[in-house]
């Protein structure tokens, strides 16, 4: 029997004196999005080569951050359940994104980069190991359609 579970936003957008949606260059594309009372709004806008706010969060970086957001959790929880302490845990990930003539576009790959520290030198193998049943479980990962590389690397901390 699986689990359902519902996620929501609000998306808010208005108008602004001075811009008309009717002329694609002149309207803001900054906006808001409020996920629930309990947590902060989210200054949101295009991409920077989309004409956006680049002091605001884009859905590209939303996307990306979400992706690697989910790995490592999954991660954390795959090595507690197989007795692999973290200690740190760092991800320069990228995404990749194709921008056809026509406008439209989509990611074509993402690369997840984890750094992770670990105590025990025997474990390394096991450790890296475990990033594909990380993956295996990542709903964000299970939800994109493009491929996703992951190119672990551990390294040892004898805290």
């Amino acid at each position: 029997m699986s689990l359902h579970h519902t996620f929501k936003a609000t998306v808010n957008w208005k108008l602004k004196a001075g811009d008309s949606t009717s002329k694609p260059r002149t309207f803001s594309r900054n906006h808001s999005v409020h996920i629930s009372d309990s947590k902060p709004d989210l200054s949101v806008s295009a991409a920077k080569a989309f004409r956006g706010d680049d002091s605001c969060y884009n859905p590209e970086d939303l996307l990306l951050s979400a992706l690697a957001s989910c790995h490592m959790m999954s991660y954390l929880y795959v090595c507690a359940q197989n007795g692999i302490e973290i200690l740190e845990y760092t991800d320069t990930a990228e995404a990749f994104l194709e921008v056809a003539p026509s406008g439209s576009g989509f990611f074509n790959r993402a690369v997840l980069k984890p750094i992770v520290s670990i105590k025990e030198v025997s474990k390394i193998d096991f450790a890296i190991q475990l990033h594909e049943n990380a993956h295996q479980l990542c709903f964000i990962a299970n939800s994109c359609n493009f491929p996703i590389e992951i190119q672990p690397k551990i390294k040892i901390n004898t805290l």
